[in-house]
């Protein structure tokens, strides 16, 4: 109960705190320990304070002594939360297929997603690429079938992604770990987001789906 809060002398109420507001503390938390601001021990010790606070008040705490950091914290702190940018659903129309057969085929850039996209590779490959695209609707479905084929699927963290495939001497799955193109973190998608779900079938082929960082505009 004490923990959610405020004390009197703290300027902010016991808001919880996001990924983003703990990256933020951490950035400048290293920014201050190249500076020689910090020891390296205080710099491990806030670090670890940092990505496990709970509430905004903690991280400010990490950082009131450094100069000008507590500042730029605080207004870090009054953006707007990330949440699905009301961009991505639009509404429109594109595609509803996408088909390779010993070939190639690429949906990348600004495009839409239609509610439902079947994409189908024999003995090819399919690369969608889903950060800059819009949806038609909040809730998604793409039947993807890879046969001596692949299908690489890249999605935002800006959405909710459920994949329920199956694999056939093959692989149908989500894939982890940094994604070198854009090695930044990839965050829980926000409430609201909209879901896209991937199912299908991987027959002596893969189906890859990957969540990436979403492209800040």
């Amino acid at each position: 109960m004490d923990d959610v809060t405020p004390e009197p002398d703290r300027p902010l109420p016991a808001v919880r705190a996001s990924d983003a507001e703990r990256e933020a503390t951490a950035k400048l938390l290293q920014e201050s320990y190249s500076e020689g601001r910090l020891t390296l021990a205080e710099f491990d010790e806030r670090t670890a304070a940092a990505y496990g606070a709970r509430f905004r008040s903690e991280l400010l705490e990490l950082t009131h002594d450094l100069p000008a950091a507590h500042h730029q914290l605080e207004s870090t702190l009054a953006e707007r939360p990330h949440r699905a940018p009301e961009r991505r659903v639009t509404g429109g129309s594109g595609p509803a297929t996408s088909i390779a057969v010993m070939g190639g085929v690429e949906r990348t850039g600004s495009w839409t997603l239609p509610a439902e996209h079947t994409a189908v590779a024999l003995m090819g490959g399919i690369e969608i690429d889903l950060r800059r695209a819009a949806l038609q609707s909040r809730e998604t479905v793409i039947r993807a079938f890879a046969i001596m084929g692949g299908i690489e699927i890249y999605v935002p963290d800006d959405v909710h992604v459920e994949v329920d495939g199956i694999g056939f001497m093959g692989g149908f799955g989500e894939e982890s770990g940094r994604w070198k193109p854009d090695p930044r973190p990839v965050h829980q998608a926000p409430p609201g987001a909209p879901v896209l779900r991937i199912t299908g079938l991987a027959l002596m082929g893969g189906v890859g789906v990957r969540r990436v960082p979403r492209v800040e505009q």
